[in-house]
C-alpha cells in the first residue's frame, strides 16, 4: 500500500484535531482508520468507484472517508478526509 503524502498529512492533521477534542482520541481515531486501511489491502475491489478509478471506504466511528485507487498490484491512497469536506479537495488529487 502507498499512502501519499497529502493523506500522510490528512491523517496526522486530523489526529492532532481529535487528541486536542480530548486526550487518547486522536489514538482511536488512528486504530479506526489502521483498521480500514487493512481491509482495503486484504480485498481493496471491495469499496465501490466514486469518480473516475477512484475508490472510497468510510470508517465506521469517525465520519471520514478514505479515498484511493488500484495501480496494478498496489492500492494508492490518495486522501484521508472528512465526509463533509468538499468533494473537489479529493477530486484534484486523483
Amino acid at each position: 500500500m502507498i499512502i501519499r503524502p497529502e493523506a500522510e498529512a490528512d491523517l496526522a492533521n486530523a489526529r492532532d484535531w481529535y487528541e486536542r477534542q480530548r486526550a487518547g482520541l486522536g489514538a482511536e481515531f488512528l486504530l479506526c482508520v489502521e483498521e480500514v486501511l487493512e481491509r482495503i489491502d486484504r480485498t481493496p475491489e471491495m469499496y465501490m468507484v466514486v469518480h473516475h478509478d477512484v475508490r472510497r471506504a468510510l470508517t465506521l466511528r469517525f465520519p471520514y472517508a478514505i479515498y484511493y485507487r488500484i495501480a496494478g498490484n498496489d492500492v494508492v491512497v490518495l486522501g484521508i478526509l472528512h465526509t463533509r469536506r468538499d468533494p473537489r479537495e479529493w477530486q484534484s488529487r486523483a
